[in-house]
């Protein structure tokens, strides 16, 4: 089935708001994903709007979004719900005692499904920020069931994607990775449901959707648990000197560690106290040193100060007028999209969302009038050379100001150890202890840590 041109157009839109937002985002699976055929794609929902963005930007099929009904009055994203043939959920509070509101909502996905089209929904029902799956509600199931009770309709494939994101609503800084799993099996729910026992049926296939949904995504008990996390990962490479290869398994990785955080939790408490007050102390002394764990293995010879000064520094100091001039173009447009987001004050799991809205807004009128304001002072060939250069600019300033942070960075590691040389051994020290107390850890539950 051809997409539509609007379906098209802001899907391409997306791809490119997300490649300018996100640094890196990542695709596990795709080959799961059936090319025809009635589909449900359903995902955790931890990142607000960018979610179906981004599932929208990778799912090379027309989904049918999902969206609780208010989004479709809102002025920015409603009219792109509307091109997209996204379908609005009433939620109790806004269905009142109409029962129809939703009813009419079963019927346009079941005949999505029953002419062989895709659905996608997130089946916790709200966005959250914490780094859990919340309990499931029925949808998913029932959408299925429903479009296979009607004669003529092939089996419904109910696919889980895992959505896993690193510092999510950082401009340029925040990673994305879509993991699509394998179809949830269906055979004896189908079976239930034709023998009279729909809502068991129900029941046992959205229990099957949690359990692929978490096996999917990484959970920890909160947001600063998962930053610990990541510090411990970090922590292990270091000292094994080892790469996960891609953020799949890397993900794999921070699953079984916090499958081992948890076991160890439960038998000693008081150890993993212990460590855990470790790994905050650690983390706050690199803070405040501006290290990272991977800088602490760096050896600043004057050799290899001279080479990084020469790789990194000489890009950095011919680049600077065009970077500038990207930057003056687009500097009144980003901080008015950061002092608009900033007087929202909305929660953080939104924070990529307003970001990418606002500037959908700020910088097109922002540019119209820079436009305005290059011809008039300079005339129609001036303008011509600003509208031509605008956006290129723009990204070689992204990508100037990347460099830039990165060498700021070691910088302030490399005046930090010549002002003290003796703490990159010290904090090396520590970071090797909390490492062999890790290793230990893992030891102690081998089913996880086989050698």
């Amino acid at each position: 089935m051809a997409n539509p041109v609007p379906y098209v157009c802001v899907r391409s839109l997306v791809r490119l708001l997300l490649a300018i937002f996100y640094r890196r985002i990542e695709v596990a699976g795709a080959e799961r994903i059936p090319e025809a055929g009635p589909l449900i794609v359903a995902a955790n929902h931890h990142n607000s709007v960018v979610d179906a963005m981004l599932l929208l930007a990778v799912v090379p099929r027309n989904l049918r979004t999902l969206a609780k009904a208010s989004l479709f009055r809102h002025p920015l994203i409603g009219p792109f719900l509307h091109l997209l043939g996204a379908l609005p959920v009433h939620r109790r509070q806004e269905a009142g005692n109409d029962p129809a509101r939703n009813a009419e909502l079963f019927a346009a996905t079941t005949a999505t499904l029953r002419a062989g089209g895709a659905i996608l929904i997130f089946p916790e029902g709200r966005t959250q920020a914490e780094p859990v799956l919340l309990a499931l509600r029925t949808g998913a199931a029932r959408m299925l069931l429903a479009a296979e009770s009607r004669e003529g309709c092939a089996p419904v494939a109910l696919l889980p994607v895992g959505l896993v994101f690193h510092d999510p609503g950082t401009f340029r800084a925040g990673r994305a990775l879509v993991l699509v799993g394998a179809p949830v099996p269906a055979v004896d729910a189908r079976a239930l449901a034709a023998a009279g026992a729909p809502e068991e049926a129900v029941r046992l296939l959205t229990d099957r959707l949690s359990e692929a949904l978490r096996a999917l995504i990484v959970e920890a008990d909160d947001r600063r648990t998962l930053r610990l996390l990541e510090l411990v990962e970090e922590l292990w490479q270091e000292e094994a000197d080892v790469r996960p290869g891609d953020e799949k398994g890397r993900v794999a990785w921070m699953q079984r560690a916090m499958r081992t955080y948890r076991v160890v939790l439960e038998a000693e408490p008081g150890r993993m106290a212990a460590l855990r007050q470790e790994l905050e102390g650690f983390a706050l002394d690199m803070d405040r040193a501006g290290f990272a764990a991977r800088q602490l293995s760096h050896h600043y010879s004057p050799s290899v100060v001279a080479r990084f000064a020469c790789r990194e520094g000489l890009p950095l100091l011919f680049g600077a007028p065009l970077a500038l001039l990207g930057i003056g173009a687009h500097a009144i447009p980003y901080h008015l999209t950061a002092w608009t987001v900033r007087l929202l004050d909305r929660t953080a799991e939104e924070e990529a969302t307003d970001k990418i809205a606002a500037g959908l807004l700020l910088y097109p009128l922002a540019w119209t009038a820079e436009a305005l304001g290059v011809l008039r002072l300079a005339g129609g060939w001036a303008l011509t050379v600003f509208l031509l250069t605008l956006l290129p600019l723009g990204f070689f300033a992204v990508a100037w100001r990347e460099r830039l942070d990165r060498v700021a960075h070691e910088v302030r590691a490399f005046v930090r150890f010549l002002l003290d040389r003796d703490l990159p051994g010290r904090l090396r020290a520590r970071r090797q202890a909390l490492a062999g107390e890790l290793r230990a850890l893992a030891r102690a539950v081998p089913e996880l840590w086989p050698e």
